[in-house]
């Protein structure tokens, strides 16, 4: 055994040690939990370097639970004493010791601590944080599946299970409801590893554990209505009729205005008191006393171009008409344009607002808790306004719903960092504006916030801050790996850096969502449940072949009827 810091590490392994009858003394492999495997050498507040003996790890390896097998390995867990509580903690790196002594010297970050029960030997009341620490000469221990198991054992609160903790083959990963709803989550991960079908996966372990739950998918591919087939509905342009009355002003402005600059500011003045006007038509306004250019009251699409045509003919000179004109042509346009007839239709002007609402919020749930809202037919230069809208419309309605009994809505974003980019990409767009406000201000109110992306550097950095949770699957861009350390914290650090080195299916959870940061592999997703999200196999694909002529009629088809 190798001398460590001036502690022998195996001597009580062999004094342990049976004898078998070839007087080999070998360490018992039930005794590998029960052994140190390396002595703590510095301290610090969130961490510690330690001293491994490289032949206990040899040991280790060699028996028959996969947590001891792991043990000293970057990423694996271990315990040290420290008074009566065990503490566990998370190798962070390893290097040769370069005294010669042959040992290995590691990092290590804190995770949390529990009591060890006197009779069993188990680790109870595990909780997040270090109240005492270690000395060095403290001795390191590995963790076995058992003293993770009582670590990852439920402490009473509602959860939802969705894989299996690494480098373990039974304890399962949980998930806690309320904290990961009520503080936000963000799932994030490269093209390819399993993203779309993870999201899946938990959105359906929440409605098994909440049939009467209300949440809302932002879906810009058109990949999740399958997935949700029985327990969700799905609103695409067929059957949205979004009401083009229930926008603001300022997405009014996104859609109607075309102008840039100074003009544009201008062309918002005019359009402003031709909208106000409009709205002042509807009988309602007469009832509730006060609207604004804001008040979701229906109007006529014809009243907003009387509005334009009356202030238009009041000018002096006809040298100014140029922004009434520009308005009205572009109100004419998506009058007439199919494209938009899910927002603009004629149909829509009667007051279909808590019809509406009931229809995306799930209220009531009829047995379906999920809305998927396929926005991949939406025309791309209306698409972030519909999502702002949507949104804009979840936290109003929690707003306004204070006083009745609260109903929390979820609202997922897949493509999140199309909508809440970073600095350099901000357009100050109205979505961007609204999704961090709900990050911001959503939990006071009960809208919890799930961003789903596989650009995470693109995101904007004080909303991914806001996620309590962050689920992360493999990044291969190294921007995107160091945005997300930076987001995550301390206790993680040894988990992050094997982000790249993910399978697919496996993930770092970290945050208020689980009890201490962990490395797990997510449950496989019944076919019929899986979003349609997997890549095309080339290689079958263009072994076939028969059909492609009718094929291309149909696509040519569907093409000039929706374009």
């Amino acid at each position: 055994m190798t001398d460590l810091g001036g502690l022998d590490l195996g001597r009580s392994a062999e004094r342990a040690a049976p004898v078998d009858h070839d007087d080999t003394v070998r360490a018992p492999v039930a005794n590998n939990a029960l052994q140190p495997m390396g002595v703590v050498l510095d301290v610090s507040g969130a961490g510690a370097i330690v001293a491994l003996d490289p032949e206990r790890l040899s040991e280790c390896a060699q028996d028959t639970d996969p947590a001891i097998i792991a043990s000293g390995q970057v990423g694996s867990q271990v315990k040290i004493r420290a008074g009566e509580n065990w503490l566990l903690a998370t190798i962070r790196s390893q290097r040769r010791d370069r005294r010669g002594t042959g040992g290995i010297i590691a990092e290590i970050d804190f995770l949390g601590e529990g009591r060890e029960e006197k009779l069993t030997g188990r680790i109870h009341g595990f909780r997040r944080g270090i109240t005492r620490y270690p000395v060095p000469g403290g001795m390191v221990f590995p963790a076995s599946t058992s003293d993770l198991r009582h670590i990852f054992a439920s402490d009473g609160r509602s959860y939802i299970e969705v894989g299996t903790v690494f480098p373990t083959r039974d304890i399962r990963a949980g998930l806690y409801i309320d904290t990961l709803l009520g503080k936000h989550f963000a799932l994030l991960g490269s093209t390819g590893t399993g993203k779309s079908t993870a999201t899946a996966l938990i959105l359906h372990r929440i409605c098994e554990a909440a049939p009467q739950g209300h949440v809302i998918m932002v879906d810009p591919h058109g990949e999740y209505a399958s997935a949700f087939k029985e327990n969700g509905a799905t609103l695409d342009v067929s059957n949205l009729k979004m009401p083009y009355w229930l926008m603001n002003f300022e997405e009014h402005c996104e859609i109607l205005l075309t102008s840039r600059g100074n003009e544009r500011q201008g062309d918002a003045d005019i359009l402003a008191k031709c909208l106000l006007a409009a709205r002042l038509k509807n009988r309602m306004a007469e009832d509730l006393g006060k609207i604004t250019v804001d008040s979701p009251v229906p109007y006529m699409l014809s009243d907003l171009s009387a509005a334009l045509n009356k202030e238009m003919g009041e000018l002096e000179k006809a040298s100014g008409t140029a922004p009434y004109m520009r308005i009205k042509a572009k109100l004419d346009e998506v009058k007439s344009d199919p494209r938009y007839r899910f927002l603009f239709s004629g149909m829509l002007v009667g007051d279909t607002m808590a019809e509406f609402l009931s229809r995306i919020f799930r209220l009531p749930t009829d047995g379906k808790p999920i809305c998927v809202i396929d926005v991949s037919g939406v025309p791309s230069d209306i698409t972030s306004t519909v999502v702002a809208v949507l949104s804009r419309l979840v936290f109003d309605y929690a707003v306004w719903a204070r006083e009745e009994r609260t109903r929390p809505i979820l609202l997922v974003c897949e493509e999140a960092h199309r909508y809440v980019p970073n600095e350099k990409n901000f357009d100050n767009s109205s979505v961007g504006k609204v999704l961090s406000r709900i990050a911001k201000e959503g939990r006071k109110y009960g809208v919890a916030l799930g961003l789903i992306t596989q650009r995470p550097s693109d995101l904007a950095e004080g909303v991914l801050s806001q996620c309590g949770t962050i689920i992360s699957m493999r990044l291969n861009n190294e921007r995107d790996q160091a945005f997300v350390k930076a987001a995550m914290p301390e206790g993680a650090r040894g988990f992050l850096d094997a982000i790249p080195a993910l399978r697919n299916r496996e993930c770092i959870i970290c945050g208020e969502g689980v009890t201490i940061p962990i490395r797990a592999a997510f449950d496989t997703l019944e076919e019929h449940r899986r979003p349609a999200s997997e890549d095309p196999s080339f290689s079958a694909l263009w072994s076939e072949s028969g059909g492609e002529e009718e094929a291309i009629e149909r696509v040519v088809r569907r093409w000039r009827s929706h374009a």
